[in-house]
C-alpha cells in the first residue's frame, strides 16, 4: 500500500512540507543572502546571531581547506610498514576526506550565498596550499641552492 505524499505549498521561493498538525518544515529552494540560515545542525547558527553566522562561515571555510589538503595521497615509506597497514592508513585518510566533502555539500545545500562563496574560496585556498607545497618541493629538488 502506498502512502500519500504530504501536500507541498510554495511560498516565497521556499518549499513547505506539511508533516502533521504540529510540525511544518520549510526548505529554501533558491540562493539567498543573509545571516538567518541553518547550516548542518538544527537551529545553528540561529536567527539573528551575526557572530555565530561568521563562525559557521569559518567552519565551512576550514572544512573546504582540509578536504583539499587531504586530497593529496599520503606519502608512505615502505620500510617497516605492511601493505595492510599502508592501505588502512590510506583508507582512513580517504574516509575522513569524504566525510568532510559531504559536510561541505550539506552546508552548501542551505542555499546561502555566503556559505557557497566561502566553500568555493576554501577549496581554492586548499588547492593553493597543496600546489604551492608541490611546486616548492620540485623547485628545491631541481635547484637546491634556492
Amino acid at each position: 500500500m502506498l502512502m500519500p505524499m504530504p501536500p507541498v505549498t510554495y511560498k516565497n521561493e521556499s518549499v513547505m512540507f506539511n508533516m502533521g498538525d504540529e510540525m511544518m518544515m520549510t526548505m529554501q529552494m533558491s540562493f539567498f543572502w543573509g545571516k538567518d540560515v541553518v547550516v548542518l545542525f538544527d537551529r545553528w547558527p540561529g536567527n539573528g546571531h551575526l557572530v555565530m553566522y561568521i563562525l559557521a562561515l569559518a567552519l565551512v571555510f576550514f572544512l573546504a581547506v582540509a578536504a583539499e589538503v587531504l586530497s593529496v595521497a599520503p606519502n608512505l615509506k615502505p620500510r617497516g610498514l605492511s601493505p595492510f597497514a599502508g592501505a588502512g592508513i590510506h583508507a582512513a585518510v580517504y574516509s575522513v576526506r569524504m566525510g568532510l566533502a559531504y559536510l561541505i555539500m550539506l552546508s552548501v545545500m542551505s542555499f546561502n550565498v555566503g556559505i557557497f562563496l566561502v566553500a568555493v574560496v576554501g577549496h581554492a585556498a586548499g588547492c593553493f596550499i597543496v600546489k604551492y607545497r608541490a611546486f616548492s618541493a620540485v623547485t628545491r629538488a631541481v635547484d637546491p641552492e634556492s
